[in-house]
């Protein structure tokens, strides 16, 4: 199961996916590929014999530059500073969406039309908040031109450069749409039945993160565009309040509240080295129904080790109670060590 684009706005026009490179202007399409390509770790390899392209990145790059490559896209480069033939430099970002459109100060219309953007600034946050309310993640892709003179000459002085992030030029504004693993919302249900208060936090926008919600619970906590520190604060916050604490993650930044909650799981399969060593269970199926096995083995094993307890107790206690009783009233044991 993998994550894809589902739809798509360039400048004002909502683009029908498929999507064909036909349907856009060669100068938009060549921005447009320029930055998606350069502002992602992922890779594209297409094999020699004309197989299947295999795309490799996080989820997220992974549907992003698959889409791409149905536009055009040819290869990846490095880097989101890039020096152009006319001695420009070209200025590639992209990411959270409406974090990048407060940013930006025109956009590209599907002409290759530069417009400005300050009359139709409600209408991208309108399209944001539909794509979020269908459960869709989204990412903005943005440029803008700065002047070869102002970029730093020297190594170390580039190194400590800060990337302009104002006046920006948006490209465009993609939803994508993660898939559900199957049973996902039957766990849901069987966690609230069993008593666990489930919270989802996550970096996504906070419409994105209440569909998602509302599709899987009635009620549940959500935590929208928060970071890994606010995550670990959460989890130091129940903890000292007396709750169990169990926190599911496959980021580096995760780390540190999968150690410091009482039980850490993370995924096996796009978790990263990092989250698995700093967590107790590693989940090999990245299914999240799994954890519903985990949480049914830990009852399992506190419920044995409670009649353990209780048999040794009453059986260590009855005989004890036997001998202090005999030892007193006849001053002989009835039970030795070999019957204990």
């Amino acid at each position: 199961m993998q994550m894809t684009v589902v739809e798509a706005y360039v400048g004002r026009k909502k683009i029908n996916l498929p999507v064909d490179s036909s349907q856009l202007h060669p100068s938009v399409v060549s921005l447009f590929n320029e930055g998606i390509a350069q502002n992602s770790t992922g890779n594209v390899f297409v094999p020699k014999d004309g197989g299947d392209v295999e795309v490799s990145g996080s989820p997220t790059e992974k549907a992003i530059l698959s889409w791409a490559g149905k536009l055009g896209m040819k290869e990846k480069a490095s880097g989101v500073a890039v020096k152009r033939p006319d001695s420009e430099v070209c200025i590639r970002w992209e990411g959270a969406a409406e974090m990048v459109l407060a940013s930006c100060t025109g956009y590209l219309d599907s002409n290759g039309c530069l417009q400005s953007i300050d009359e139709d600034t409600d209408f991208f946050k309108g399209a944001i908040d539909d794509m979020a309310a269908c459960r869709l993640r989204c990412v903005a892709i943005a440029y803008r031109l700065y002047e070869k003179e102002k970029v730093p000459s020297d190594e170390e002085s580039l190194n400590h450069w800060v990337l302009p992030e104002d006046n920006l030029v948006l490209l465009a504004i993609v939803g994508i749409k993660a898939p559900c693993h199957p049973g996902v919302k039957e766990a849901v249900k069987i966690y609230m039945d069993a008593g666990v208060k489930g919270c989802m936090v996550t970096r996504e926008n906070l419409q994105t993160a209440k569909a998602i919600a509302l599709e899987f619970a009635k009620k549940i906590t959500v935590i929208g565009r928060s970071s890994s520190s606010d995550k670990l604060l959460l989890v130091q916050a129940l903890r000292k309040g007396g709750d169990v604490v169990a926190v599911t993650g496959d980021g580096t930044n995760e780390s540190p509240a999968l150690h410091e909650a009482d039980i850490g799981l993370s995924m096996g399969i796009q978790g990263t080295e990092v989250a698995k060593e700093s967590s107790d269970i590693i989940i090999l199926d990245d299914n999240f129904a799994s954890v519903v096995k985990v949480v049914r083995w830990g009852h399992y094993v506190y419920a044995n080790i409670q009649k353990f307890l209780q048999f040794q107790l009453t059986v260590n206690v009855a005989a004890l109670v036997i001998n202090v009783v005999a030892a007193v009233s006849s001053g002989d044991v009835p039970l030795n060590s070999m019957h204990l």
